[in-house]
């Protein structure tokens, strides 16, 4: 693993950056899934081609954009088939990308699997992002998504760096706390439960705060799985396209695995199992 420079305390100076970025964020996010249908594809893909052109610079700075265009081709066309309302077609589009991507990568990355995982990492988020939408109460279960994956996100940060305490794993993130991860889960599943209130999701309680609890776990592991992959290629931050938050790669890590969480708690209430 590719040693990087030790992670330093946030700075407080930069809240304002960070905090403008969000107000300009937040709203074109919320319209796109509100209108659903093509713009909110139009939104996925275009986060798509950000995020592969992130991937390539990470893992292939020798040849970044034939990574970025072969990730990004794979996962695009994956997206546009699930709106269609093929998905089972977009999951073997997904497969076939990721085995194109590490064909293709000969020579070009250190390693064909980094190639192939861009594809594995960003696939089953934008194909269940569109799924989510088109299911029924889509804008609901898709707000669910990004509200609780946010909450967690900025109340893990607030917490841990009010009560700060033992680190959660000092190894791949030193600045994350274990008061961070508990803060943040509560805000998640409150968030949970807020949300199938206003959108009237018709969840009972206990599997609207369970949908909170998921999320919330997974935008964790997502964020921590996102230091780990950095570190691994030696990078302080993925990019820097947003001002005050560094790549897209960093503002949207655990929103990839929390979109897989809250799908999951979706089809349980789809096939009937919900309590």
């Amino acid at each position: 693993m590719t040693s990087s420079p030790p992670a330093r305390r946030f700075d407080w100076s930069n809240l304002g950056i960070r905090a403008v970025s969000a107000v300009v964020l937040i709203p074109a996010v919320v319209a796109a899934v509100w209108l659903g249908g093509w713009p909110f594809v139009i939104m996925l893909t275009v986060a798509v081609g950000l995020l592969a052109r992130e991937w390539g610079f990470m893992t292939a700075p020798k040849s970044p954009y034939l990574l970025a265009v072969i990730i990004g081709v794979a996962v695009m066309f994956g997206v546009v088939v699930a709106q269609f309302g093929f998905y089972r077609l977009a999951w073997l589009a997904a497969v076939l990308g990721a085995a194109a991507a590490g064909l293709a990568a000969r020579g070009a990355v250190e390693r064909r699997a980094d190639a192939a995982y861009g594809v594995v990492y960003l696939a089953p988020a934008f194909i269940a992002l569109v799924w989510l939408r088109a299911m029924p109460h889509g804008i609901g279960w898709t707000l669910m998504v990004f509200i609780v994956a946010w909450s967690a996100d900025i109340f893990a940060f607030l917490t841990g760096s009010a009560l700060k305490g033992p680190k959660l794993w000092p190894r791949i993130s030193p600045n994350k706390t274990w008061s961070g991860l508990f803060g943040g889960l509560l805000a998640a599943i409150l968030a949970g439960v807020l949300v199938n209130f206003i959108t009237r999701l018709g969840l009972t309680w206990p599997l609207a705060a369970l949908a909170g609890l998921a999320g919330g776990a997974a935008t964790m592991a997502g964020d921590l799985w996102e230091s780990f992959l950095k570190r691994r290629f030696g990078v302080k931050d993925s990019g820097d396209l947003i001002p005050g938050h560094g790549g897209l790669l960093d503002r949207v890590d655990g929103l990839l695995f929390a979109v897989v969480a809250v799908a999951a708690i979706r089809l349980i209430v789809h096939y009937g199992w919900a309590f």
